[in-house]
């Protein structure tokens, strides 16, 4: 039961991380890197497909080895990130409740403290 669950949780990160390489500013590797992880305790097939593939498979492979993440990809993911959160805040939720942007910023600092924790790679 605890396999099927994890590659259930498996495909479904996989399917948004794959959604994520077409569509801009939905990340695809942070989404891959649980995929793996979910189908390392479920399939060894779809693990190795996961860190084998040709667009993602380096930097899951990096962060699962604890190598952490390129300088450039920390910045972009950064700048991403506080690019959305401040578009969702101030543009699309402007007459949302405050406790909802306040809940959208704590995640946004969370995510964006847990990036710059990251091992930084180096070629």
């Amino acid at each position: 039961m605890i396999k099927i669950a994890y590659f259930s949780a498996g495909i479904l990160f996989t399917g948004f991380g794959l959604v994520g390489i077409v569509i801009p500013g939905l990340p695809t590797t942070i989404f891959m890197i649980v995929a793996a992880a979910c189908f390392f305790h479920s399939s060894t097939k779809m693990y190795n497909w996961v860190i084998r593939h040709p667009l993602f498979g380096t930097s899951v492979m990096r962060f699962r080895e604890g190598k952490g993440m390129p300088k450039k990809a920390k910045y972009f993911s950064i700048s991403m990130m506080w690019f959305f959160i401040s578009t969702s805040v101030f543009i699309f939720l402007y007459t949302a409740a405050l406790w909802v942007k306040i809940i959208i910023v704590v995640f946004g600092m969370i995510g964006t403290s847990f990036i710059i924790k990251q091992p930084t790679f180096t070629k």
